[in-house]
């Protein structure tokens, strides 16, 4: 077996993954304006014993 199809084996998998990945998010497509009205609003900062933390 030579280098070029070792690294084809190798690399396939990574491809079909990806290609599968493409296809869901088109599929879902959902925007960030859409996430953020989701979460409702922005959590509050509160310092804490010298660490911020949010609520």
């Amino acid at each position: 077996m030579n280098a070029f199809e070792v690294f084809a084996i190798y690399l396939t998998p990574f491809v079909i993954i990806a290609v599968a990945i493409r296809l869901l998010m088109q599929r879902h497509a959902v925007d960030l304006p859409d996430v953020q009205k989701q979460a409702g609003s922005a959590p509050k900062r509160r310092f804490l014993l010298g660490a911020w933390r949010l609520d």
